[in-house]
């Protein structure tokens, strides 16, 4: 797992790895490229992994490289999304921080605030 996911607790993650030589990236990206299908088959093993049905899942997107993982999700927010993303995705929200997703499933400020007092 990357460090960054691991320094923060995330259990699960999958992403493009970029290249870096002598400390520079090359614009080269290191082993197979993320791509559409690729995050929806990464959020069907994440699922499986934790033992949960597709339909608890959340996946959050904004371009047409998402949609797939959109529609295999349970619910598929479309977050400062092109249009064609919006009118596929179950919801979506147009407001500059992710936090609004927690609102979106029910998480209240308090229940927030108290989780982020546990952390530090």
């Amino acid at each position: 797992m990357a460090p960054l996911a691991a320094e923060l607790g995330i259990d699960h993650a999958h992403a493009n790895r970029l290249e870096v030589v002598d400390g520079r990236l090359t614009g080269r990206v290191l082993g197979d490229v993320v791509d559409r299908a690729e995050k929806a088959r990464a959020l069907r093993r994440f699922a499986e992994a934790e033992g949960l049905p597709l339909s608890r899942t959340v996946a959050i997107g904004d371009g047409a490289n998402d949609l797939d993982m959109l529609a295999v999700a349970g619910l598929g927010v479309a977050f400062n999304a092109k249009p064609t993303v919006r009118a596929q995705a179950d919801t979506a929200l147009n407001v500059p921080y992710l936090d609004a997703v927690l609102f979106l499933l029910g998480v209240t400020r308090e229940e927030i605030e108290e989780a982020d007092g546990a952390t530090r």
